[in-house]
């Protein structure tokens, strides 16, 4: 945490349980993260399943981060189903943090870190370059400016291998929606795939440092081998619309 700030300039989340899932709140009329309480490795929003989209695109990658925790479902998953990836993950609210075994996030080993830390400074000075960096920041205000400017979509390019990709989540219905995907276009040029999710409410930027996007064929959706079945069947459709977009983008639409 900067040194200007103390855990008190930090919004306290609260969690909402039903008798199948619990969900982490800033306020009631917005859901930030939510697990099924059966199955707590589960994907249960529509956005986080499009974002599991990038393995169509990198399906071992060996180096990735993210910036946001939240309820760790998109941390929890990509350590169970990602065994070989090294996973980083950077939350600047110390409350959110303070809920990792609340929404059963792992704790720290070898290969997967939960750290209390600004995202745009991370990606500034990252201590190793990336495969994957998936940015879904949000505070009780919606996507913090640090998160969105164009000083951050120049240094998360930076932060990547070549070939890298960063997945970002973005409002759709946000005011400055389309500021912010035209700044991802400075940054990343003609690689940027935007993708709805399955209720509309979100989009999810796929920006790739090289040419990775026009190069990808993944015409044949196959299972990718460290998921169960059933798991593959709840990401298959997001992972279609994905290659659907995908192909627009590649065939010139």
């Amino acid at each position: 945490m900067p040194e200007t700030e103390s855990v008190n300039d930090h919004v306290k989340p609260f969690v909402y349980e039903t008798l199948n899932t619990k969900a982490l709140h800033f306020s009631i009329c917005e859901i930030q993260s939510r697990m099924q309480t059966l199955r707590p490795y589960a994907l249960d929003l529509d956005y986080t399943r499009t974002m599991m989209g990038f393995l169509l695109l990198k399906d071992e990658p060996d180096a990735l981060a993210m910036i946001g925790l939240g309820g760790g479902s998109l941390a929890k998953f990509c350590h169970r189903y990602l065994p070989t990836t090294r996973i980083k993950v950077v939350e600047i609210n110390p409350h959110v943090i303070a809920l990792k075994s609340e929404f059963k996030v792992p704790p720290d080993d070898e290969r997967f870190k939960v750290r209390e830390g600004d995202g745009a400074d991370f990606v500034r000075f990252p201590p190793y370059r990336l495969d994957v960096l998936m940015v879904d920041g949000f505070d009780s205000e919606g996507t913090p400016p640090a998160l969105c400017s164009q000083r951050f979509y120049d240094d998360c390019l930076d932060a990547l291998q070549p070939n890298g990709l960063m997945v970002a989540n973005l409002h759709t219905g946000h005011i400055d929606f389309e500021t912010h995907l035209a700044r991802i276009r400075r940054s990343f040029g003609e690689e940027v795939l935007v993708v709805g999710d399955g209720d509309c409410s979100n989009s999810i930027v796929f920006a790739c440092k090289g040419l990775l996007l026009r190069q990808a064929r993944p015409a044949l959706l196959r299972k990718p081998r460290h998921f169960d079945r059933q798991t593959w069947d709840e990401l298959l459709p997001s992972f279609a619309a994905v290659a659907a977009e995908l192909k627009r983008l590649q065939d010139g639409g």
